[in-house]
């Protein structure tokens, strides 16, 4: 059976880079991790902000290709990143995105949960769900909610499929899921025992078309393993079922292996270490712009075609 243990991180494209900052930082509170660009496009950042350690599993990252218009929702995508707060906290983000003139509803339940949606400054669909204490999280001491309140990490994830049936299958005979019911159309699976941090949500649209990536819309989620021999097994796996993962890709911080499940969303098979400290201390994350060493050469172009950063 592969060895997956939870969500690592999901990826989104936004736009203006400095309103992703703000929004991210100043008013959800996460903290940025780590200020480093695109591997595969030098030219773009790749932000990511998570707890004050960057544990595997609480960060969220961006693209901001300001060039792109907005992203079509539609099959074959992610549609939605849940993000897991403290219980009988809701209301307390309820009125503290109400003050920044982000557009909520009331609270809602899904599958016995208390969860507030709304979107970012650039569309991407966000939700936040109570959930117990338990899982790996440091509070940011500096920052600007409370720590009794600040976000702990990724709860969920949700995503539209033309054939339920087909990804289902894939989520439990290949990548080791478990279904646990469904609530109001959407189906749930976990995996690695359950619980925050595991879980992803589908709804089938059979015949709807296509989505396609641009402002706001989710680029990939990447599913954590422990180590690279783990990485290798799912791999394995991911080849029998029919899957053609790309080879291993050094990401610095974690290796990483991408393929697209049945339906055509954008997976990663991304390792826990070595982590955001391995290049800059626990107390100094996010500071100053971080490249991989093979980029180090190209560092004067690079920093010459970025827009400037404000720290908020």
């Amino acid at each position: 059976m592969t060895r997956i243990s939870g969500i690592h991180h999901v990826t989104a494209i936004a736009g203006d880079p400095q309103e992703n900052l703000d929004f991210y930082t100043r008013v959800l509170g996460m903290r940025l991790v780590k200020k480093s660009v695109n591997q595969d496009d030098p030219g773009t950042y790749h932000l990511f902000y998570a707890d004050a350690a960057g544990h595997p599993g609480s960060d969220v990252t961006f693209f901001p290709w300001t060039h792109l218009g907005p992203g079509r929702k539609g099959v074959g995508l992610t549609t939605e990143v849940t993000l897991a707060v403290p219980p009988d906290t809701l209301g307390f983000w309820s009125q503290r995105l109400a003050r920044e003139g982000i557009e909520v509803g009331d609270p809602v339940e899904r599958f016995g949960e208390p969860t507030l949606s709304f979107a970012d400054p650039h569309g991407l669909e966000l939700a936040l769900v109570e959930t117990p204490a338990g899982r790996e999280f440091t509070a940011w001491e500096a920052g600007p909610v409370e720590a009794a309140a600040q976000i702990r990490g990724i709860h969920a994830v949700r995503l539209w499929e033309s054939d339920l049936a087909r990804t289902a299958s894939f989520l439990q005979d290949v990548m080791g899921f478990s279904t646990q019911g469904a609530d109001e159309g959407w189906h749930r699976f976990e995996c690695a025992g359950g619980g925050s941090g595991t879980i992803a949500d589908i709804r089938e649209f059979a015949g709807s078309r296509r989505g396609s990536w641009g402002r706001g819309s989710v680029h990939h989620v990447a599913w954590r393993v422990s180590d690279e021999t783990a990485q290798l097994a799912v791999c394995r796996a991911l080849e029998e079922s029919g899957r053609q993962p790309t080879p291993v890709i050094d990401r610095f911080w974690f290796k990483s292996v991408y393929f697209q499940e049945p339906g055509g969303v954008l997976f990663e098979i991304a390792t826990d270490g070595p982590g955001f400290g391995i290049d800059e201390e626990i107390e100094r994350l996010g500071e100053r712009l971080i490249l991989p060493p093979w980029l180090e050469p190209q560092r004067m172009q690079i920093e010459a075609a970025l827009p400037s950063l404000a720290a908020t």
